[in-house]
């Protein structure tokens, strides 16, 4: 039976982390390593935390600790114009610039057929739904301007062209 090897065990850990390659999973886990075990405990606790609490929205999904979440909660957005985007991260720097007063559906990725992922893998479906219940007037593809981002935008302006909403592309 081979010897536990913590610190190996943390790097391996690390480096399957998007973005961190074999030096910086070092780095990481040599910096965890120096800090006091109250650091390591606060973060262990905090990868649980995000695991166990946060959950997609049911209208929008958005990443939220509650459903709905905060935006699609708030009742002075406008509910007409609902902007899709490809990832949570994206509502946040949509956030941040403080000019979106409509609300969001996040599609939770993009069309790529290569990679087998077809509309049927993303969130189109509920998407289309909250069309069809009426109430919407514009939608806004604020879609990353990607091979696969753009064919996405192509699928969902003709999808939703045809129920009648006006259907709009950030620039």
């Amino acid at each position: 039976m081979a010897a536990a090897d913590p610190l190996g065990d943390l790097v391996a850990a690390l480096q399957r982390l998007p973005g961190i390659g074999a030096r910086s999973a070092e780095r990481l886990a040599f910096h965890i390593l120096r800090e006091p075990r109250a650091y390591a405990a606060e973060l262990a606790q905090a990868i649980l935390d995000v695991k166990d609490k946060v959950t997609h929205c049911g209208t929008c999904f958005n990443l939220t600790e509650r459903d709905p979440c905060g935006i699609c909660a708030d009742p002075r957005r406008d509910r007409a114009e609902i902007w899709v985007l490809e990832q949570p991260k994206d509502v946040i720097a949509l956030e941040a610039t403080g000019l979106v007063r409509g609300v969001y559906h996040v599609l939770l990725g993009h069309i790529a057929p290569l990679e087998g992922i077809g509309p049927e893998h993303l969130t189109i479906d509920p998407l289309i739904t909250r069309v069809r219940a009426g109430g919407v007037r514009e939608i806004v593809l604020a879609l990353n301007p990607t091979l696969e981002g753009d064919g996405t935008a192509l699928y969902l302006a003709e999808q939703l062209g045809k129920r009648g909403v006006k259907v709009s592309r950030l620039a």
